[in-house]
């Protein structure tokens, strides 16, 4: 009874004591002295049956861990640190600086690779816009009715045209976007064949409906002069419009690759081309500003042949290119329930600014106001092609990363 007594005096609360029968012998092992039970709370014991408090290390003024100067703590002094460095906690805030500066190296090398995709993007889409657009600069020395003739034929073909065929070619970034992540590379040629064949096909109502642009142009209201001048215009770009239509599925073909510098190089060499082309054509021959819309037409086909000699020869394509197949008669219907919304979206953000060319040659001055409309969305346009490109990369990026995590079928996702 004695003995009982002494043991309650000893421990006022039983429930705080550590026993070998109540604990398993990992929890023995991790409950030190001085460390809390991870349940309640309390405090380990000694065995003379007292709490157990870490003694605070004396340092001296040379950085050592003792009574006496320069030396270190003798009997279990180094114990004791390594116990009290065993109870500080990792402070949380370390461990989330770590974890946010893992995530800013890997946000940094995504933003830099995505720069140098979308950078020759950008100055190949700028490359490309400048050929019309050095056009209506020669045009523009010839006078206001040359001019405002070039920008209602320009605008014109934009809205029949181009926007019809680019937006059907967008579909092909999808298509090669997905092929190209899942690793069916052979598929990108046939969809490039594919595309090519039904934008030739849809290129020759537009060719038709451009032949008639003069005649569309007085329908509408527009000024005599102006509209004979503009449907000059547009039948001397006709044979551009095939070449367009030919350079979307190659750029496309290419960009899906993640083959940049070769679209970038050959625009920049096409556009330097024009600059001859629209200064023979236009000053030398004498052609005026037919010579500027034909050396438009013939730039666009430079830049086609350049692109179409890569592709060949290159040893990037390879896999991706094998030679032309009968494969690519299939599956129209398929690709045009993709090319088609894919058109409108397109067609309905460019015709709300190319209308506006067509609308100035309602007002009382129509050769001085669409000269000006012309110049200012020529000048617009340039500088869209930074969002442009930059959205163009974000774009492919985003299919190709998406086909190579999910490794589906891409018949079941490009209805190929």
């Amino acid at each position: 009874m004695e003995l009982r007594a002494q043991e309650a005096a000893a421990h006022p609360f039983p429930s705080t004591r550590l026993t070998a029968a109540s604990t398993s012998p990992r929890e023995l092992d991790e409950l030190k002295p001085g460390r809390r039970l991870p349940s309640s709370g309390e405090v380990c014991q000694t065995p003379d049956g007292r709490p157990h408090l870490p003694q605070p290390r004396r340092h001296n003024t040379r950085g050592a861990t003792s009574g006496r100067p320069g030396q270190e703590d003798e009997e279990g002094d180094v114990g004791e640190a390594s116990v009290e460095e065993a109870l500080l906690p990792v402070p949380r805030r370390s461990r989330d600086c770590k974890e946010l500066g893992g995530e800013s190296l890997a946000v940094g090398a995504e933003v830099k690779r995505q720069l140098w995709l979308a950078g020759p993007l950008v100055v190949g889409s700028l490359m490309q816009n400048l050929i019309q657009t050095i056009s209506v600069m020669f045009v523009e020395h010839l006078g206001e009715l040359p001019l405002a003739g070039a920008s209602m034929a320009t605008s014109f073909a934009t809205v029949t045209g181009f926007s019809l065929l680019t937006g059907m070619a967008n579909a092909l970034d999808t298509l090669c976007g997905q092929a190209f992540g899942a690793g069916q590379y052979h598929l990108l040629g046939i969809y490039k064949q594919r595309t090519m064949l039904l934008l030739t096909a849809a290129s020759i109502p537009v060719a038709i409906i451009w032949f008639y642009t003069g005649q569309i142009m007085l329908l509408f209201g527009q000024d005599p002069e102006i509209a004979m001048e503009a449907g000059t215009y547009a039948r001397w770009m006709i044979p551009g419009l095939f070449g367009y239509g030919l350079l979307q599925c190659h750029v496309r073909f290419l960009q899906s690759q993640n083959t940049v510098l070769p679209v970038m190089v050959s625009a920049g060499v096409a556009a330097l081309f024009h600059l001859l082309a629209c200064w023979l054509l236009v000053h030398v021959a004498g052609m005026g500003s037919n010579g500027a819309a034909l050396s438009t037409a013939v730039s666009y086909w430079v830049y086609v042949i350049l692109l179409a000699v890569y592709v060949r020869v290159s040893s990037s394509c390879k896999q991706t290119w094998t030679g032309f197949s009968m494969q690519a008669f299939h599956g129209a219907h398929d690709f045009l329930r993709l090319a088609v919304p894919s058109a409108l979206m397109l067609c309905l953000e460019w015709w709300s600014f190319e209308i506006l060319v067509l609308l100035s040659g309602l007002l009382p001055n129509p050769q001085l106001e669409t000269s000006v409309m012309s110049i200012t969305l020529n000048a617009a346009n340039c500088l869209f092609m930074i969002p442009y490109g930059l959205g163009a990369a974000i774009r492919k990026h985003h299919w190709s990363k998406m086909a190579m995590s999910l490794h589906v079928p891409i018949r079941a996702c490009c209805f190929a």
